[in-house]
């Protein structure tokens, strides 16, 4: 018999039955305040910024990144309010600037989109096409990722992600 649950924990993630993120980043978010408190105290140690940097990259980052890809595109704004808070103490901690959490999403995806495309025996692979530059897209490396006719006849909207990515298209076909 398989017992049904409200959500439950995978590989670090929290999937809700609903398929919404907020116990994920709720979690996530008490993580990374409880390692905001050692920060605190490496900053009252008077270490150099790049010390207390290396601290947050390695602890604070870490967890709040983990999955991005997965879960980030689909997370409620308040979600993704609450995660930023969380790296603006952190910027007012170390006396550094850090990268949004939107950023390193984004930067991810991207790294994830070359790597389907730059490997044709990837699953996915055939999912992607380079557009050639138009009147809608006026650069030359834009890269969009369009579901299979069987996926959009499910009833499902179809979804058109399009990727910006530097320099994608010389470095693929060259």
């Amino acid at each position: 018999m398989v017992e049904r649950v409200d959500s439950f924990r995978y590989l670090g993630v929290h999937i809700s039955q609903d398929l919404s993120w907020s116990r994920h980043t709720n979690s996530l978010a008490k993580k990374a305040r409880q390692r905001l408190y050692h920060l605190r105290c490496l900053r009252d140690f008077r270490l150099p910024s790049k010390v207390l940097r290396n601290f947050y990259t390695c602890t604070i980052k870490s967890i709040l990144t983990g999955n991005i890809t997965v879960w980030f595109g689909n997370s409620t704004k308040q979600d993704r309010q609450a995660l930023q808070r969380v790296v603006r103490l952190a910027e007012r901690i170390t006396h550094t600037e850090l990268p949004d959490l939107q950023t390193i999403y984004y930067k991810r995806c991207q790294t994830k989109a070359r790597r389907i495309v730059k490997d044709p025996t990837h699953p996915n692979n055939r999912l992607f096409s380079l557009l050639r530059p138009g009147k809608k897209n006026m650069r030359a490396d834009v890269l969009s990722m369009q579901y299979s006719a069987e996926v959009q006849s499910t009833n499902q909207e179809p979804v058109l992600c399009t990727l910006y990515l530097v320099g994608l298209m010389r470095s693929c076909t060259g």
